[in-house]
């Protein structure tokens, strides 16, 4: 008996470094990072615009069946997109969502294509979703992670050219050109 209990001693000491090294690979935010973009949300819900989402936009990205309310902050790039930040305005159903979307009128329909993403406060990536004329779709996260990261630092340096002693933390990475815009519906 106590040979079989040496050796499983001996095995789990043999795991831990295995497992610890694991956990230390796992994706775990830096502390500064875990409110990332709690100012850039409060700016949107005390200035933003008041929209709604559209409901197969909101039930894709797990936030209900109905039209979502926003507050929403949007910019129109020079090729049309408009790159907007979303914060949910109900109070069951709290998330960020990130969208560059381009409107496309179609002979008698209206709608738009691009990418969006359901985030929160942390800016941690929850859903990437494609929008197109056929409807929206789920995409793995890391297919549009970049564009996403860029999205976010765009949004933190508006909110930092309109409050200049606002400080955000970590620094954004990347940002985009955009003048003017509106709206963040699907279809």
């Amino acid at each position: 008996m106590q040979k079989v209990y040496g050796k499983l001693v001996i095995a789990a000491l043999a795991l831990t470094p295995v497992a610890s090294l694991a956990q230390n690979l796992a994706p775990t935010p830096p502390t500064s990072a875990k409110a990332e973009l709690s100012k850039v949300e409060e700016w949107v819900l005390s200035q933003g615009t008041e929209e709604s989402i559209a409901p197969e936009l909101a039930a894709i990205l797990g936030l209900g069946s109905d039209r979502l309310p926003v507050k929403i902050k949007s910019f129109r790039t020079t090729e049309g997109i408009n790159l907007t930040f979303a914060v949910s305005t109900n109070p069951k159903q709290e998330g960020i969502v990130i969208s560059a979307l381009k409107t496309i009128a179609d002979k008698m329909e209206i709608y738009s294509v691009g990418t969006a993403w359901l985030t929160d406060r942390s800016g941690i990536l929850r859903q990437t979703i494609a929008v197109d004329a056929s409807g929206a779709k789920i995409l793995p996260n890391n297919s549009h992670a970049a564009k996403f990261e860029g999205i976010k630092a765009f949004f933190a340096k508006k909110l930092q050219a309109t409050s200049p002693n606002t400080i955000i933390s970590p620094s954004p990475r990347r940002s985009a050109t955009a003048v003017g815009g509106k709206d963040i519906k699907g279809h």
